[in-house]
């Protein structure tokens, strides 16, 4: 049974930083990548990062945040993360993992999970 488990989010101030964390389990990486989206209410998700765990892609960001966010990957604990820097108002949302094509946005599992809110204030 697929599991995506996220936390990390917080209240912060514009310019601060965060580190969010998607705990998963229940299915093996092979042909799949992880993607961090974004979802503000009354809007669709947002994809804003995605890496290969296996290390055969290279990190794949949007242009929103390219410069700004890191995302990486721990297979012993199999966890990724999203490392926010430099957050800016408009980066206000709740964020969720999720288990997707590589190369794409599509997802591979049609699974969320409860998603972490991370609030930036001017």
């Amino acid at each position: 049974q697929v599991r995506l488990v996220e936390s990390g989010g917080g209240s912060v101030q514009s310019g601060g930083s965060l580190t969010l964390s998607c705990a998963a389990s229940g299915f093996t990486y092979r042909d799949r990548c992880i993607g961090w989206f974004r979802q503000v209410p009354g809007e669709g998700r947002e994809g804003v990062a995605r890496i290969d765990p296996k290390g055969f892609r290279q990190p794949y960001y949007s242009e929103s945040v390219k410069g700004r966010f890191t995302i990486s990957q721990n297979n012993a604990r199999d966890t990724t993360y999203l490392r926010m820097n430099s957050l800016k108002p408009e980066d206000t949302a709740t964020y969720y993992c999720a288990v997707v094509l590589c190369g794409a946005w599509s997802l591979y599992y049609d699974f969320w999970g409860q998603g972490t809110q991370v609030t930036v204030s001017s």
